[in-house]
């Protein structure tokens, strides 16, 4: 038999060489079990997931990569682990990924008792809730364990989270040599980086001039997050001015990570349940400095809400530029926005890079401007001269009307029909753990937004059942030919018919690339044409659930401004 092999750890063993990491110890004794029992595993059936929390469904690789497997037909039939709570320490979901297990036709063993599991009987499945609540109420002992830690470490004035910008955090060991804690140490060079900050900020300085300023001069910036260039932003301004560790006063536990339910979360804790320690040897900035930007923070806000009564000032949800938050720069991906100056005896707008224009050129160097006609003109000729033109969706119709074969449509009726059973159990889970006491509002949203999707499910199944026959391309074409004709309506009207146009066709954002010596900006994107079939003769059900032999509904859009 092919026997496939699942490990997991809650906590990343960084540091640690691969062979004394404790998943490789688990798929290593895991092999040694198969190997006594007789059964053959396969490299590509070592399901591994090292530093994640077996609260964590949603957001685990390995565990995914391992159901995704036994569907439609698993390519083994042994699955063996450590233990029962390596697939989970949440007992609805351990429970039911073990039926699905099961029910595929997958045995599941636990070397360390030498024990299959199985729900053949009713036994069975009771001692499957006590297993699992057993492994739940342990995460929670451990969960309470490492807060109580945590709690006693951030008390004692050590540090409790991770690095701050301006500190570093050293070890510190004790008499017998051994590491003891972790301490902030003030950074000297990082720390004069917060007071020039402060600094510019009491003296009138905006949040966007003080980052150029830094980034111009190469300051050190904190690390920036995944995917953004790195260098100060207004964000890490704004922050950085608002934390109290700078006038020596360390606050703890004022964010929750995680759920009820484990899930990766934050959310705010009550200013009641925060710990306030006084921690004078890591003050960097007076409390004369600190004062005054806080009053002129204080100023902003209420400068930000005067003309709203007190409430924050909310933005319109439209734009008036047609581009907003539909581009990116292509050399930095940071937002390509409009920029008001100057023009002759009056103001215009042009399209820029943010990066490079709340940044400033030593983050990104496109500080290339173009005016936002130019621009908004050529994207939409784009897509009425290329995108749309007749040669284009006839290429599409014809994938789309190979799609309608009876044998497609069988495969995506299946996947609804496969979904719907997928949240049927889930309402059932739910429904059963509202019973039990649970916390009764983020349940009930979690069931309400799973009975509209289960409307909308049968609403579609109904719809692809009804419509099997096959559908004649001139039925299509007509259909589809009344919708080309409300898009191209949209080309020549106001620019909010222009976004609503981009809202429906873009599958992202559209990269814009300056070309200086042309004095042009070449942009490319891709556009969908889900939208323009959706509803048509039973293709809704179709598009919502694609697959290979699915339609190809995407084209790519290509152009320069000049």
């Amino acid at each position: 038999m092919i026997a496939a092999i699942y490990a997991r750890k809650s906590t990343d063993q960084t540091g640690i060489a691969e062979e004394q990491r404790s998943v490789a110890r688990q798929i290593d004794h895991a092999q040694q079990y198969a190997r006594r029992k007789g059964w053959i595993v396969a490299d590509e059936h070592l399901y591994i997931d090292d530093g994640i929390s077996g609260a964590e469904f949603t957001n685990r690789p390995g565990f995914l990569r391992l159901m995704n497997a036994v569907k439609p037909r698993p390519p083994f039939q042994v699955l063996v682990m450590s233990e029962e709570s390596r697939l989970g320490r949440e007992a609805i979901e351990t429970a039911y990924a073990l039926k699905q297990l099961i029910t595929a036709g997958v045995r599941v063993f636990f070397y360390l008792e030498d024990r299959e599991r199985t729900l053949d009987s009713p036994t069975d499945k009771i001692m499957l809730s006590l297993t699992t609540f057993a492994d739940e109420l342990e995460r929670e002992k451990a969960r309470q364990r490492t807060s109580d830690a945590m709690l006693r470490i951030a008390k004692a004035g050590h540090v409790a989270g991770g690095r701050v910008f301006g500190y570093d955090n050293v070890e510190v060991h004790g008499p017998d040599g051994k590491r003891s804690h972790s301490a902030r140490r003030i950074n000297d060079q990082e720390a004069a980086v917060v007071r020039r900050i402060f600094e510019l900020y009491a003296a009138g300085t905006g949040y966007t001039r003080i980052a150029k300023r830094l980034n111009g001069d190469g300051v050190p910036a904190p690390r920036p997050q995944q995917g953004r260039p790195a260098g100060w932003c207004r964000s890490s301004i704004f922050d950085l001015l608002r934390r109290p560790v700078y006038r020596g006063q360390v606050v703890w536990n004022q964010t929750r990570k995680r759920d009820r339910w484990g899930r990766k979360v934050t959310s705010a804790k009550s200013p009641a349940e925060w710990i306030t320690i006084d921690a004078p040897e890591l003050r960097i900035i007076s409390e004369d400095l600190w004062r005054s930007v806080q009053q002129r923070l204080t100023r902003s806000r209420r400068v930000g809400t005067s003309s709203t009564g007190g409430q924050p000032r909310v933005r319109d949800v439209e734009s008036a530029h047609l581009l907003t938050g539909f581009a990116r720069c292509g050399i930095c991906n940071a937002s390509f926005f409009p920029l008001s100056r100057s023009h002759g005896q009056k103001r215009a707008f042009f399209y820029g890079c943010a990066g490079h224009h709340t940044k400033g050129a030593a983050v990104c160097a496109n500080g290339f401007v173009m005016r936002k006609e130019r621009i908004d003109e050529a994207v939409l000729q784009a897509l009425g001269g290329e995108v749309l033109r007749p040669a284009v969706v006839e290429a599409v119709l014809d994938g789309v009307c190979d799609a309608m074969r009876p044998d497609v449509r069988q495969v995506a009726v299946e996947k609804l029909r496969g979904e719907l059973v997928k949240v049927d159990r889930e309402m059932t889970r739910l429904v059963e753990a509202i019973a039990a006491g649970g916390e009764m509002a983020s349940l009930m949203s979690a069931l309400t937004a799973r009975q509209q999707r289960q409307t909308e499910l049968h609403h579609a199944l109904e719809s692809a059942e009804r419509d099997r026959v096959s559908v004649s391309r001139t039925a299509i074409e007509r259909q589809v030919k009344e919708r080309l004709t409300r898009w191209r309506a949209l080309l020549t009207g106001h620019v909010h018919d222009g976004r609503e146009l981009l809202r429906q066709v873009l599958n992202g954002p559209i990269q814009f690339t300056p070309d200086r010596d042309a004095q042009i900006y070449r942009f490319r994107g891709e556009i969908g044409f889900d939208r323009l079939f959706a509803g048509i003769a039973g293709l809704a059900p179709l598009l919502a659930s694609p697959s290979e032999t699915g339609p190809r509904c995407t084209v790519e859009l290509l152009g320069q401004a000049a």
